[in-house]
């Protein structure tokens, strides 16, 4: 057989330092932070969209506009009679 002339290699292992691990208490800051600011876009697109689906109606009230769509009501207007 042939042998070959082997290089050895050479390997440095280098310690890193450390990492901090997160704790418990962070953990749950951290998601109610999240809810919170989840809640917080929620309600202000919520104003926003509320804000002009009003404005809108009030417009169509102020120059008249009548809608094409008809009002569907649960239960009539006037009492069955038994």
């Amino acid at each position: 057989m042939f042998l070959l002339a082997v290089q050895p290699i050479m390997v440095r292992v280098v310690e890193a330092k450390p990492v901090e691990g997160t704790s418990m208490a962070q953990l749950i800051l951290t998601a109610i932070g999240v809810v919170g600011l989840s809640l917080l876009a929620a309600a202000l697109l919520g104003g926003v969209l509320g804000g002009i689906l009003i404005g809108v109606r009030q417009l169509r009230a102020r120059y008249g506009f009548e809608s094409a769509t008809q009002i569907v009501q649960l239960f009539p207007a006037f009492p069955r009679k038994r």
